[in-house]
């Protein structure tokens, strides 16, 4: 399997050699791969790099965390004409998770505070003052950050929105946009974070499972 595939090519190549599959009724964004191991469905994050370092995703957040929080990981190393993989289990990759976690948790805090804090009058200093506001006002300020079903639900007036409902809305923009000064642009796994792990080689598939195997026999109670 060649290092210079794009993405997509790289991740089915490496669902091939280790014998997983993807849910395609998740759509593009669900669950990199799943293994099939002993009647359970494993869910993995597939990774590969060229250069050491792990590139993870942009805007790194809180529901990164949550994703990743039971994931196990498959890492295609391609370096100096070397191919090699790394199994990470949830607790293996917990280090890392949690380090990010910690680093971006005080301004995610100060979001919640600072959007909770928005007040009618600092909604009027944004918005023109109305007894109604319509879809359109909504649309205005929230921009394509709801889709149109959550807007219309949304609606406690018939045919729009009352002050006090447009200020929840107003604060979760505010909340939203403090967020996403918040988040880290892919943040990089550096090779030293690898060092001393078994790196796979041949019998991909079965090394794979016999390692799987290992983590849920010594972690079947593991909490993140």
């Amino acid at each position: 399997m060649a290092g210079n595939f794009q993405d997509d090519d790289r991740e089915e190549a490496m669902r091939n050699l280790f014998n997983l599959y993807k849910d395609e009724n998740e759509g593009r964004d669900g669950v990199d791969a799943h293994l099939e191991l002993d009647g359970r469905a494993v869910p993995f994050e597939l990774k590969t790099t060229s250069k050491g370092s792990v590139t993870t995703v942009r805007d790194f957040g809180p529901d990164h965390i949550n994703k990743w929080r039971d994931k196990h990981w498959l890492i295609g190393f391609f370096i100096d004409g070397r191919e090699f993989y790394h199994y990470g289990s949830p607790s293996m990759m917990s280090e890392w998770i949690n380090s990010k976690a910690d680093y971006i948790s005080p301004d995610f805090m100060l979001a919640d505070l600072a959007s909770q804090n928005l007040t009618l009058n600092d909604m009027h200093q944004v918005m023109e003052p109305k007894a109604l506001y319509s879809y359109e006002d909504a649309k205005a300020l929230q921009k394509m950050q709801y889709k149109k079903d959550k807007y219309i639900a949304l609606q406690d007036r018939d045919g729009g929105y009352s002050p006090e409902r447009m200020l929840e809305i107003f604060k979760d923009r505010s909340k939203y946009l403090i967020e996403r000064g918040s988040t880290l642009n892919n943040p990089h796994i550096p090779f030293t974070y690898f060092r001393g792990w078994v790196e796979i080689t041949d019998n991909h598939a079965e090394v794979l499972r016999a390692m799987v195997r290992e983590y849920f026999a010594q972690n079947e109670n593991y909490v993140f």
